[in-house]
């Protein structure tokens, strides 16, 4: 019976094992889905990129106008639709059944179909340009975020200072080392950090706001972001030379003076006159006639006297160097803005570099040092607090060079109209 008793607990402590393994396999594959969750809403600037690009609805709307440039070539390559005439007459013969076919000479169906082409290119760099000003849209989102985000951690961890500084004075105090009037100041600071902490957190979620409308998300949807690395200014020489290369604004300019060398083809083939061949059968019967059933044919071609075109290639031709003007000076505009945004990128990354690599460092050993002389009593508060305001304004001012340094790499993209980097 002891024995019986012993094997049935063994069975029953091994089936409680295999169920708690069921139950903690079951929790680490839920707590993996949820990590995989929000692994999903978290984003680098690259996978931000890629999913606005890909779920913008500006770009998606855009893309539609491809079917409309398709159905715009299939209507440019339409033919004339052929006549049919039949008459009926007193004379003889009494019937005839006449068939023309309007003739388009000088090419003109192939021009025609050569602008629509050409539009079609126009649009495919149109909607490249829309694709460029939405990748430099979620340039200045992502960082706009970052810099939300970094300032609610720079304030978040202001308060937590303050709050021990206030403690800290409580329990001077208390203490009787220290009057009350320190606790006020203590708890004033502590007031106005938690007021910028309320201002940074809203400032935060209307970032992030933005954020997930560029991205094709609801804008309430909790994303995250990856802090990215600090780029390499371009030289400027390589960066109008890429600008020339990629610009997505040039790159329309020359879809634009192909689609209009189209047009002036065009116009010079309308120039050129058409022709209508005719042909028609004629029947009837008459007592004494020489034939029933008969035939003729007929030419039409169109005189060039009122509208010879002329002011038709014109006009093109006229168009046509404006486009070449407006290109020639929109390639001296990006050339001059690509310059001074190089500049100004590369002097905002040096302070972003120095408030890195030296001055933050000082400006947290200050904070340090003014922490610990008043916890030991060797400062008042006053002192305290203005340490504590000089290296918060230090942090502050730090995160503006970030922000201003984004907002330079931004406006670089943009006068670049493509990537920074190939």
């Amino acid at each position: 019976m002891r024995k019986g008793l012993v094997m049935r607990d063994s069975s029953s402590l091994s089936h409680d094992y295999g169920v708690r393994t069921v139950v903690v396999a079951s929790l680490a594959l839920l707590l993996a889905h949820q990590a995989a969750a929000q692994t999903a809403t978290r984003f680098t600037y690259a996978e931000a990129v890629q999913r606005a690009l890909a779920s913008n609805p500006s770009i998606v709307a855009a893309q539609t106008r491809r079917a409309i440039g398709t159905a715009g070539v299939a209507v440019a390559g339409e033919r004339l639709n052929p006549e049919g005439r039949i008459e009926y007459d007193r004379d003889f013969p009494h019937q005839a059944y006449t068939f023309a076919l309007p003739l388009e000479l000088g090419g003109k169906r192939g021009r025609r179909i050569d602008v629509a082409e050409a539009e079609t290119k126009a649009t495919e760099a149109e909607i490249t340009q829309l694709v460029a000003t939405t990748r430099n849209a979620v340039r200045r989102a992502y960082f706009d975020r970052a810099i939300a985000d970094a300032r609610v951690a720079l304030l978040d961890d202001l308060q937590t200072i303050v709050t021990r500084a206030r403690d800290a004075a409580r329990q001077r105090f208390e203490a009787g080392s220290s009057p009350r009037l320190e606790v006020l100041q203590a708890e004033l600071e502590l007031a106005q950090a938690q007021n910028e902490a309320i201002g940074a957190h809203g400032a935060s979620s209307a970032a992030r706001a933005r954020f997930n409308a560029l991205l094709g998300l609801p804008t309430g949807a909790e994303t995250s972001i990856v802090e990215a690395d600090l780029e390499v200014v371009p030289a400027a020489d390589a960066a109008i030379a890429r600008a020339r290369a990629a610009s997505a604004e040039l790159a329309l300019f020359d879809r634009r003076l192909e689609a209009q060398r189209a047009r002036v083809a065009l116009a010079k083939a309308m120039q050129k006159p058409d022709i209508t061949p005719e042909g028609s059968y004629t029947h009837g019967w008459e007592t004494g006639a020489e034939f029933q059933n008969g035939w003729k044919a007929a030419l039409a071609i169109t005189l060039p006297i009122f509208t010879t075109h002329k002011a038709g290639v014109a006009l093109e031709e006229s168009t046509l160097a404006q486009i070449t003007a407006e290109r020639t000076a929109t390639d001296v505009r990006i050339a001059a803005e690509v310059t001074a945004a190089v500049v100004v990128a590369e002097a905002q990354r040096q302070q972003v570099t120095r408030y890195r690599d030296e001055i933050l460092p000082q400006a947290v050993q200050v904070e340090t040092m003014a922490d610990d002389a008043y916890r030991l009593g060797q400062t008042g508060i006053a002192a305290y607090l203005q340490a504590l305001q000089a290296t918060r304004d230090v942090r502050l001012r730090s995160l503006q060079a970030e922000a201003d340094l984004q907002e330079a790499l931004a406006d670089l993209e943009q006068a670049i109209g493509a990537p920074l980097q190939p």
